[in-house]
């Protein structure tokens, strides 16, 4: 009888998602609720154009997200100060956007590279501080992220404010010309009728262009060479020629501005306005879509639309008397789950790949894993 391998990479997302869904109806039957009827409602909720078109938006900026993360921890470079990066691009690029009388295309990119120049100097800084002071980078980004939330709250109540609203705290709106198109058309062009409320984001698009260029940038060009053998190796790597100063710096500066791209589907695509009601857990989202999907552009992708799935399902649990809370409930637990999961794969074949190399495998395992 053949063994299964739990290093397999169809085995443990499969053992991932049944030990996550065990747990969470364990959290659901505790106070009486029936998992049964949540997962059909978090189904049903997402099994329509307006869910689907909802899941593509939010599963398009966490990508991108994700991919801002992912980029330094394929370095071991713990970028946690995403989360401040965004929302400092974001400010700025509502700040100055706002106020743009240029065409409406030319004010976009003026918009799109504020942003992306703010989030590139804020994660910047703790890269600097690494290489000059070994401060550590987790910590580092951390103290960044606090830092952003007072200079955002100071900012937001006095320079930046929209003096037209005495009422809420906000920048300027972005002119309606100034703001990404939707795609409804394409849908509407496939015979898909999309309610008037809902609309798909052009920002899905790039999304899809990030997640292409990522690919080609970590598996296709020098400096992804690099990126990877400072991460798997950094003494090697340095003694081979790679300068570490530059790469710490230079990938900090591409996550911080992959961070400031990913706010700009909140700010051109929805909000138009950066204020007080801007959506704050953005950036731990991406550190959890880039964990949850081991880095890759693939795995991240899945992860991106599982996440964004979730938290659309988990929008109509109120409606049967269930708390949506539990959406959260299950993505913390999808997280903590595969992060265990993986990390056991990984050491499993690790151990594998040591005892086949030293000759003391099994041949049973060996054919296994052969």
């Amino acid at each position: 009888m053949r063994k299964i391998s739990f290093a397999s990479p169809l085995v443990t997302p499969l053992v991932v998602f049944v030990v996550s869904l065990v747990i969470s109806s364990i959290a659901l039957l505790i106070p009486g609720y029936n998992p049964l009827e949540a997962y059909r409602s978090m189904v049903s909720n997402v099994a329509t154009v307006s869910g689907f078109v909802t899941v593509l938006n939010f599963a398009s900026r966490y990508y991108v997200m994700g991919v801002a993360v992912a980029i330094g921890f394929k370095m071991n470079l713990f970028n946690i100060g995403t989360n401040g990066q965004y929302q400092v691009a974001a400010l700025f690029a509502g700040a100055i956007g706002g106020s743009l009388t240029t065409p409406g295309p030319v004010s976009i990119i003026i918009t799109i590279s504020i942003a992306m120049i703010c989030g590139a100097l804020w994660a910047i800084i703790p890269g600097i501080l690494s290489v000059s002071r070994n401060v550590n980078i987790v910590v580092g980004t951390i103290m960044m992220n606090g830092i952003a939330a007072g200079l955002i709250g100071y900012f937001l109540r006095t320079w930046f404010r929209d003096k037209n609203d005495n009422l809420t705290a906000h920048t300027r709106t972005i002119p309606e010309g100034s703001r990404l198109p939707t795609l409804n058309f394409i849908l509407d062009s496939v015979g898909i009728d999309v309610p008037k409320s809902t609309n798909l984001h052009s920002f899905v698009i790039i999304a899809l262009c990030v997640g292409v260029l990522f690919y080609f940038v970590i598996y296709r060009t020098r400096f992804g060479f690099d990126l990877l053998a400072s991460g798997r190796n950094a003494a090697a790597a340095k003694a081979s020629g790679i300068d570490a100063t530059k790469m710490v710096l230079v990938t900090m500066a591409i996550s911080g501005a992959l961070a400031g791209l990913a706010g700009m589907s909140v700010l051109l695509n929805q909000a138009f306005e950066y204020g007080d009601r801007f959506p704050l857990q953005l950036g731990f989202t991406g550190i959890s879509v880039a964990l949850l999907g081991r880095n890759s552009p693939t795995g991240i992708a899945v992860a991106a639309i599982v996440m964004a799935s979730i938290e659309q399902g988990s929008r109509g649990l109120a409606v049967i008397g269930i708390p949506q809370e539990i959406g959260q409930i299950l993505q913390g637990t999808l997280l903590v789950v595969a992060v265990v999961t993986y990390e056991v794969a990984s050491r499993r074949a690790k151990t594998v790949a040591v005892q086949a190399a030293s000759g003391l495998l099994p041949s049973r395992e060996k054919s296994l894993h052969a």
